[in-house]
């Protein structure tokens, strides 16, 4: 697998995984932080490896 098509992955699981986290996780509270918070970032993480695959599979096609 490439290295595009590993970022692709991961990023779309990541991203999967907080959206999970931000819709069924807002009655959980911590101390420190909340688990709807960390979806957020969670997302945000993964929509920036998905990009990041995107951009290094254009890149590798020309």
């Amino acid at each position: 697998m490439s290295k595009a098509r590993g970022n692709l992955v991961e990023g779309a699981f990541t991203f999967v995984i907080g959206l999970g986290l931000l819709l069924f996780t807002g009655d959980v509270e911590f101390p420190v932080f909340t688990l709807t918070k960390v979806g957020i970032v969670m997302m945000c993480v993964g929509g920036v490896l998905v990009a990041a695959g995107l951009w290094q599979e254009a890149r590798s096609k020309t």
